[in-house]
């Protein structure tokens, strides 16, 4: 297995620093995939900025998605949460008008009440009572989740369990919480696309980081199997 030259090269993937939200070197070059929702979020969160005068974006990541959807209203934020990113979004956004801010917890946004009128969100953690506060009152609130099972067969693969902190997170859920601190949803759906990754470089650099102490617990051998 380490005399597996093409293995221990994507192994070092992993080890490559990580910033932004752009996953175009492994979409792009072919190297994942995954099939289509039925719904687009881009060309939602774009109908409703052009009717917007109030925009936040939670957990922009570096702005690659949200500098794509120009054009603004007058009064644009975007949050993050994960420090490398932060520089990065306030490099990009800043010229197009953007204030970019820092946050630390999801129930302590820095903003007043009421102050948005339209507030998107694609794959953030949020609080929903602490949404609703800084929303106005016929605001609108556009967000796409990822599911708590989420890859599960990958971590059956491995041999990791899935995080049963998160396993209640799906579409049911996530919609009473929003009813129960005053939302009316007009719009849910759930889906779950096939995902594919074609080289296991792709997967340890954007997926493995985020599990902890994955090398040190995690049973390589199933890695290499998967390889």
């Amino acid at each position: 297995m380490l005399n597996d030259k093409s293995f221990i090269h994507y192994l070092k993937e992993a080890e490559q620093d990580f910033s932004g939200w752009d996953f175009s070197y492994v979409t792009d070059t072919g190297r994942m995939a995954a099939s289509l929702l039925s719904w687009s979020y881009g060309s939602m969160a774009k109908k409703l900025i052009t009717e917007s005068t109030s925009l936040l974006d939670m957990g922009t990541g570096g702005g690659e998605l949200l500098a794509k959807l120009q054009p603004f209203p007058q009064s644009v934020f975007a949050t993050e949460g994960y420090k490398p990113n932060f520089p990065i979004a306030k490099k990009r956004l800043n010229p197009l008008g953007v204030t970019v801010v820092e946050v630390d917890e999801d129930n302590l946004l820095p903003f007043t009440n009421g102050q948005f009128d339209l507030i998107i969100n694609k794959h953030e953690a949020y609080s929903a009572q602490e949404v609703r506060r800084v929303i106005s009152e016929n605001g609108i609130f556009l967000t796409q989740q990822v599911g708590g099972a989420d890859c599960a067969e990958i971590n059956e693969a491995l041999g990791i369990p899935l995080n049963e902190e998160y396993l209640h997170w799906q579409l049911d859920f996530a919609k009473k919480e929003l009813e129960d601190n005053g939302f009316r949803v007009v719009f849910a759906k759930e889906e779950t696309p096939v995902q594919r990754f074609y080289d296991v470089g792709d997967y340890s650099h954007a997926i493995v980081p985020s599990l902890p102490c994955f090398w040190s617990t995690a049973d390589i051998k199933s890695f290499h199997l998967c390889h």
